[in-house]
């Protein structure tokens, strides 16, 4: 947990490992006095689980003690984050973060990082809810070159799309992400079950996508060209001023960044 010093900055204390990842959703409600996740978040996150299992060669990764379970105070409120990581076949890393701040904010923030040596994109889900309802959904399977791989880009055109009603505006640095993205606001129920059903189609194109590839060398050119790719995807991500403003006035600035480098965004490991 995190502990309050002098100048009413917080510090990481030690971390309570009491409660397994699948019991993410019983977590979260005792951490903040009974209370339920929104169903979106809680359908969503069953929902990247159940894909993530179906991935070749799933493995989960050490998570950072300092980062698995946070919590801190933000104006008044408990603000409460949990982190789960895995790696397969294809992409080193697989994140899934889940936030909550007091009765209301709720966030869920999922990234799949590719290895550099297979042409693979990112995969990233967020949901932003609030006690309004579902203010923001976006996915995307993002290039980190120039262009999506033949095995991707063809299924998403493929892909019949929901009539969702509210289409919402890329952020300014948002020219990451694919001409596939969909960022809305969900109006009902009806279009929440749709966004999550697009998760997995998303979900399930990136693992035919794995299955599909073959490695290239660790030092040839499209590894290289790939790995500076990601690298500028993690640098537009880190942009998100937004983030870091919460993380910074709940946490401090050094806490903030280190979260933001070590766990949200982090670089590719060097290639040699």
């Amino acid at each position: 947990m995190l502990q309050p010093r002098a100048g009413g900055d917080l510090v990481q204390g030690p971390v309570s490992k009491s409660h397994s990842v699948l019991s993410l959703a019983g977590l979260m409600s005792e951490s903040t006095n009974g209370l339920e996740l929104h169903p979106l978040v809680t359908s969503l996150a069953e929902q990247i689980r159940t894909c993530r299992t179906a991935l070749p060669d799933l493995s989960p990764l050490a998570v950072d003690p300092a980062f698995e379970e946070i919590s801190g105070m933000l104006d008044g409120e408990t603000l409460f984050i949990r982190n789960e990581l895995h790696q397969c076949l294809g992409l080193r890393k697989l994140h899934l973060e889940i936030a909550r701040l007091g009765m209301g904010l709720q966030i869920l923030h999922c990234v799949f990082f590719p290895d550099p040596r297979f042409d693979l994109p990112v995969f990233g889900a967020d949901i932003v809810a609030s006690k309004a309802g579902i203010s923001a959904a976006i996915v995307d399977l993002s290039p980190v070159c120039n262009a999506l791989p033949e095995a991707v880009s063809q299924p998403l055109s493929a892909l019949q799309l929901p009539p969702f009603q509210q289409v919402r505006d890329l952020p300014a640095w948002g020219t990451i992400f694919s001409p596939y993205v969909k960022f809305i606001r969900p109006v009902d129920q009806q279009e929440e079950t749709w966004f999550v059903d697009l998760v997995a189609d998303y979900l399930n194109i990136l693992r035919q996508a794995i299955l599909a590839t073959a490695p290239d060398a660790l030092d040839s050119l499209p590894t290289i060209d790939r790995h500076q790719g990601q690298l500028s995807y993690c640098r537009q991500q880190k942009r998100n001023d937004k983030t870091r403003r919460v993380l910074e006035k709940a946490f401090g600035s050094a806490w903030a960044d280190r979260y933001i480098e070590d766990m949200l965004f982090d670089d590719p490991p060097p290639l040699l």
